[in-house]
């Protein structure tokens, strides 16, 4: 590949001044097969300031599918602020996809250091077992800012793998990765990865959470900026969170599932907007027209309509009629032709007071807990017992071991 013969070119000040918002106080994480571009679409209709994540996108792809960068790596404009999310430990080949990703201006560019999958980390490849190497994390970060000149590189992380899970690790991760690139902002999900013995879905409900880890390297790296990801399921939480000092707080799967009750009133509740913000028959209106674009510009066959709708099917979570709608909708699948045909047939089913009511001023819904609750049992249940006590000494193991 020859590097300089990449599109590249930086951002004229205007492109500066337009691509200056507000911090990321609160941002959407980057979920495999999730936060794709329709869900994006979705979310930025709901809110304008959160900061949004794409998939992870692996160096390798970007780096062998140069004439299809489309596929991996535009987005529409109106999504941003956007983060493009990179996985990779090579720091040449993070170099030549950030270069190369550079001339779709993401907003930053942020590393993946904790995936827990043990076919991503487990060998040795990228994700959470980049923790284990501090000084390689540290070479990528460099080498994806010079990949991408004037574009902020941030670290996604755990907070340790493994029995490597004290305080003091972290603390020196953190500060050789800050010391020897310009990283200087960490995503830090508050619980270790756990890379043999649970799935990705495991790890992310049952190590335990360690706030308090997140707030101690907030105390001791007054100069970087720390974002908290796990647990978090409602504005409630987000304010919270930043009231102890972090800069800002991610929100993962209560994003995707539950997304009127999170990013429905993040503008008002987290940033202070008090723009009126559309209701959800207006939402979808403005969605059916970027839904049957997509569907006019590549076919009913590429994207699907089942592909565009799928980010639609937690909008009238917990609502009078919610479940009566999505299996209207679910019957309407097999023959919808547009995403505006199937809605104009389904949404009669809900009344019209759930379409036209305005987003909730806070959403403390006790329905957060159960589905979270809900979601620890299932993960749990079909263990072994003995597994569960290989479970039960891998989260321990760290008390015993200090």
């Amino acid at each position: 590949m020859q590097i300089d013969a990449v599109r590249f070119k930086p951002l004229t000040e205007q492109e500066k001044i337009r691509h200056q918002y507000l911090p990321p106080r609160f941002s959407v994480a980057p979920m495999m097969d999730w936060t794709d571009n329709h869900y994006r679409t979705l979310a930025r209709l709901m809110s304008k300031h959160a900061w949004l994540y794409t998939e992870m996108v692996v160096a390798d792809t970007i780096i062998h599918q140069q004439d299809n960068l489309d596929k991996f790596l535009k987005f529409n404009e109106v999504q941003h602020p956007i983060v493009l999310q990179l996985g990779g430990s090579d720091p040449e080949k993070l170099l030549k996809a950030s270069l190369l990703a550079s001339v779709y201006e993401y907003d930053e560019i942020n590393l993946n250091c904790g995936c827990p999958s043990e076919k991503v980390a487990g060998h040795g490849c990228f994700g959470a077992s980049l923790m284990l190497e501090s000084g390689l994390v540290a070479e990528c970060m460099a080498a994806i800012a010079e990949g991408s000149p004037g574009t902020p590189v941030t670290v996604k992380c755990r907070i340790g793998v493994d029995d490597f899970d004290s305080y003091d690790l972290l603390h020196k991760f953190v500060t050789t990765v800050s010391s020897s690139s310009p990283t200087q902002h960490f995503v830090v999900h508050a619980r270790k990865a756990i890379l043999k013995g649970l799935s990705p879905a495991a790890n992310r409900t049952i190590p335990p959470l360690k706030y308090e880890y997140v707030y101690a390297l907030i105390r001791d790296f007054p100069n970087l900026k720390f974002t908290l990801n796990g647990g978090v399921v409602n504005t409630h939480q987000v304010n919270e969170a930043l009231q102890e000092g972090v800069f800002g707080v991610m929100l993962g799967r209560a994003a995707y599932n539950y997304p009127w009750a999170t990013l429905g009133n993040v503008d008002n509740s987290v940033y202070g907007d008090s723009t009126p913000r559309l209701t959800r028959r207006q939402i979808l209106e403005k969605y059916v027209e970027y839904a049957d674009a997509e569907l006019h510009k590549y076919g009913p066959k590429k994207p699907s309509v089942r592909h565009l709708v799928k980010p639609l099917l937690g909008i009238f979570h917990a609502e009078s009629g919610a479940g009566v709608w999505r299996r209207a909708v679910d019957n309407s699948l097999r023959n919808a032709e547009t995403v505006g045909a199937l809605l104009k047939e389904t949404l009669c089913v809900l009344p019209d007071f759930v379409l036209d009511s305005p987003p909730p001023l806070e959403a403390t819904h006790r329905w957060f807990t159960w589905s979270r609750s809900r979601e620890s049992f299932r993960l749990l249940a079909p263990m072994s017992l003995p597994a569960l006590h290989l479970l039960h000494h891998r989260l321990s193991f760290h008390q015993d071991h200090r």
